[in-house]
């Protein structure tokens, strides 16, 4: 049987002196193991995404109407803020943001961790946290996007619950729903550890309204029929996987595979310590965290590996749980090993190759080279970033292929083409390439499902209206011809 939560354990140090010594160490480490995020100016089309979407609310477009993704508002909005305040040319501002919220989150486990089991523990806790934050591909645990931002506001939905403050557990709640949808799994262990205080009839009330009322907000500020469709109903066609079911498969258990190796420190200490009476160790809310945290990895049947990022906070919980009833040498061997293990994944972050952002960037050039700055472009593919690695403004709101054909992360099966797009995107897509025609076509598709000649719409738009006048590493560009 799982044990009730224990008692907080008493402190030696006073609360200030503690934390005094705490921090400046977890402060290093989030900078050093995030160190290859600054080497880099994109890691991945998310960060693309996200910058042309800040560039284009900045020019005034609307979210979830003329600026338009799968995601809920806040990270938008945070980069268009770090944009405003900082300039849109470089990632650099978020890059620090991401630094902060790897020691927030590392901050708030420790804290969790030394309330409920001791000093030692919390250090333990915020310590093994940050060595294995960076334990997957670079271009996924290095880059500024959804899944790193989430961690934070999930650390602090169970802060605070522990304390029983609910309301304020509900909005940390809501604000990693507000990041991304799967953010929202962390309600899961709030509830057990409301239900576990027998505080229901007072602290349900509150852990609704703390969820409900951010939540409304952010419909309310953009669009709630948009807000809805876009983070909630506009996706069933993006969940299946059909067709692809053997790649999702082999991309799942290479990321499990790649998290493992990273927590080689952590599994160990978690496996001794569940064997016999030792089980008492790991409490009924961690193993909720963990499990709602692979429900979420799981969910959409995509297995990216920036999703895994959201096991590595009940990961690293479990394990300081589970140091506690095994032998004192236990401690330094989970921390020398987890910090040989990040030593390998940041020296892969500086020294691997980003074959696509170098593609990126060369395409970039062309484009801007071939357009006047004030010209709106397509470029038709999965590399949003082109758009603004060039300076230049989307012909349409649809920034991916994606989108329009629901191609998503090697999907090669018979679920892509025009008509398992997002609903009424094509009718819009049309209407804006009759608005606004862009300057220049990229077909960027090199083979993949999505190509133009694979799509009538597009095709007939290519053969019409363009001609092909250069070719960047497999990417045609189409000029538009011009009208007699």
């Amino acid at each position: 049987m799982l044990a009730a939560p224990l008692a907080p354990a008493r402190t030696t140090l006073p609360r200030t002196a503690y934390w005094a010594r705490l921090l400046p160490l977890l402060a290093t480490l989030a900078c050093v193991t995030r160190l290859p995020s600054f080497r880099r100016p994109l890691w991945n089309p998310d960060e693309g995404f996200l910058a042309v979407q800040a560039r284009l609310l900045a020019q005034g477009g609307e979210l979830y109407d003329t600026v338009v993704d799968r995601k809920p508002p806040l990270l938008p909005w945070l980069y268009q803020a770090a944009f405003a305040l900082c300039g849109s040319g470089s990632l650099t501002p978020l890059r620090v943001l991401a630094v902060l919220a790897q020691l927030l989150t590392a901050a708030l486990l420790a804290s969790l961790a030394r309330r409920r089991w001791g000093e030692r523990s919390g250090r333990t806790a915020g310590v093994l946290y940050l060595l294995v934050s960076v334990g997957l591909n670079p271009e996924d645990a290095q880059a500024a996007t959804f899944e790193l931002f989430i961690l934070p506001w999930t650390a602090a939905a169970l802060w605070c619950a522990d304390r029983g403050r609910w309301g304020t557990a509900g909005a940390a709640v809501a604000a990693a729903f507000l990041t991304k949808q799967t953010g929202g799994a962390v309600l899961l262990p709030v509830a057990w550890l409301l239900h576990q205080r027998g505080g229901t009839r007072a602290g349900l009330p509150r852990l609704v309204a703390g969820c409900a009322a951010p939540v409304l907000g952010a419909a309310l500020a953009t669009d709630p029929a948009g807000f809805l469709f876009w983070t909630v109903t506009g996706s069933t066609a993006y969940a299946s996987v059909t067709g692809s079911e053997l790649h999702v498969l082999a991309r799942a258990l290479s990321n499990t595979a790649i998290l493992a190796v990273a927590s080689a420190g952590l599994l160990p200490p978690v496996v001794r310590a569940l064997r016999g009476a030792r089980a008492e160790a790991a409490e009924a809310w961690l193993w909720l965290w963990l499990a709602s945290s692979a429900v979420a990895v799981a969910l959409g049947c995509h297995f990216f590996g920036h999703y895994y990022l959201q096991l590595i906070p009940p990961l690293a919980l479990l394990a300081t749980a589970a140091l506690r009833v095994l032998p004192r040498d236990g401690h330094p061997a989970a921390l020398l090993t987890s910090a040989c293990c990040c030593a390998l994944f940041v020296a892969w972050g500086l020294l691997a190759p980003r074959p696509e952002l170098a593609h990126a960037e060369r395409l970039a050039a062309a484009l801007a080279h071939r357009t006047a700055p004030a010209d709106r472009v397509l470029v038709w593919g999965i590399h949003p970033e082109t758009y603004w690695l060039a300076g230049r403004t989307p012909a349409t709101r649809y920034l991916t292929a994606g989108l329009l054909t629901n191609y998503s992360g090697g999907r090669d099966g018979p679920q892509v083409g025009e008509k398992y797009a997002v609903a009424g995107a094509w009718p819009v897509f049309r209407r804006e390439m009759t608005a606004h025609a862009p300057a220049l076509v990229v077909d960027d598709s090199r083979g993949k499902p999505y190509a133009p000649a694979r799509l009538p719409t597009l095709h007939r738009l290519l053969t019409v209206g363009y001609t092909e006048v250069a070719r960047v590493d497999g990417a045609v560009l189409y000029a538009r011809v011009p009208q007699g």
